[in-house]
């Protein structure tokens, strides 16, 4: 994090990490106003790889009730009837939701635009897997700046997609600047 501060990241808004341990902590470190949230699609992997494939289906049903819900109170009760329903069986799954709550709850603050922008880390993931994709079917480089010059030119491919517009930016970017009054001025997000 103290890398990003070098390189002129003065503030970040919104960190939404993958559950490494301590990285909320790194980040608040770094900067103590960033809103730190833990990737829902990470949690729920967690949580359902030693799930009985015979109650895979169930499970996650109940468990989109927590992660679904229209508010962290509604969330919270859904947990409650989560844990009465599977703790017998699964424990560490409400356990785990439970106490990483503080850090998987903190997208239910903003309206559902931004929630379905900042739940999960899948965009960088499908970035580093396309990567990933490009030096796979090379095993051996010449040199590290073969390497290097190769996934330049993947993420310069890569990243040309990038250039749409999110349909919906305007209002996300009217309701972050309500969130974090003052931060966003002058800023060209």
């Amino acid at each position: 994090m103290n890398g990003f501060k070098n390189r002129g990241v003065e503030d970040i808004l919104i960190a939404c990490v993958d559950g490494l341990t301590g990285f909320p902590q790194a980040i608040e470190a770094v900067y103590p106003k960033t809103e730190v949230q833990q990737c829902i699609i990470h949690q729920i992997r967690n949580s359902t790889k030693f799930v009985s494939y015979k109650d895979i289906k169930k499970l996650m049903a109940d468990l989109k009730c927590v992660y679904a819900a229209p508010t962290e109170e509604t969330a919270l009760n859904e947990l409650e009837l989560f844990k009465d329903k599977w703790d017998a069986k699964y424990p560490k799954i409400y356990k785990s939701w439970h106490d990483n709550w503080a850090t998987l709850s903190t997208y239910f603050k903003y309206p559902e635009a931004v929630r379905r922008l900042i739940y999960t880390t899948n965009a960088i993931e499908g970035f580093n897997r396309q990567l990933r994709k490009v030096t796979k079917s090379k095993t051996v480089f010449p040199t590290d700046d073969s390497l290097l010059k190769m996934l330049y030119l993947a993420m310069m491919d890569i990243t040309k997609k990038w250039t749409g517009h999110r349909q919906d930016w305007g209002q996300i970017h009217s309701q972050l600047e309500i969130y974090f009054e003052g931060r966003l001025l002058g800023r060209n997000l």
